[in-house]
């Protein structure tokens, strides 16, 4: 027997609750790939357009750094972007630090977006399977209790495949929803941690340079 036609018995020996198991692996592996690709997508722009506006910062060009923050979808842009549209009202580093942090307040919530529903998938398939092995099991000393001695082997040893498959099934997809969802947690702190960084590194920039160009950013 192949690995195929011992993973479809596998399945049809689970019963009907590996329909709902089937459908939260498809939703939770489905939403992984998406945030996965979403982050890492974001930490790569985030990285190459920090690499192009920080020498810019550092030269004191912040009109060409608004230029290109505003144009980047990235969310080290906002940040940026934020920051030099209230510095042409006020150069407190308070204020300029609020600027950036609705920003944050604005990008965090879309880098954790979803997430969250990978850890509910595992606690929800994991209690789907202890379902279906508590069915199973009652199934088994049911099926006990109202056949013929020579039957009752056979039908409990079947009861209990589907009560221990889906126990199995249940934990397969558990355990690796809950690694998945602890790797994108630590993807997303990463990233919010270079955020943060890049912050504190614009402020200092801005308050070391933007008083000797006072005069380049009024004219």
């Amino acid at each position: 027997m192949n690995a195929l036609n011992i993973a479809i018995k596998f399945i049809q020996d689970c019963g009907l609750f590996i329909y709902p198991s089937l459908l939260i692996m498809a939703l939770g592996l489905s939403i992984a790939i998406e945030r996965f690709v979403f982050l890492q997508r974001a930490r790569n722009e985030n990285r190459k357009l920090w690499e192009t506006v920080l020498p810019l910062l550092q030269g004191g060009k912040f009109k060409e750094v608004a230029g290109l923050a505003a144009k980047s979808d990235a969310a080290i842009g906002k940040l940026v972007h934020n920051g030099l549209s209230r510095l042409q009202s006020s150069r407190k580093r308070d204020d300029l630090d609020a600027a950036m942090e609705e920003g944050m307040m604005e990008i965090v919530p879309r880098l954790e977006k979803r997430t969250h529903y990978i850890a509910t998938f595992a606690n929800v398939i994991t209690l789907v399977g202890l379902l279906g092995t508590i069915m199973g099991l009652i199934k088994a000393f049911t099926a006990v209790a109202q056949v013929n001695p020579a039957e009752k082997a056979e039908l409990l040893s079947a009861s209990i495949s589907i009560a221990m498959n889906n126990t199995a099934v249940a934990l397969m997809v558990a355990i690796p929803f809950l690694l998945i969802h602890a790797f994108l947690q630590a993807r997303t702190s990463e990233i919010v941690d270079g955020l943060e960084a890049a912050k504190i590194s614009f402020l200092n920039l801005v308050q070391r340079l933007a008083p000797e160009q006072g005069g380049s950013q009024q004219a």
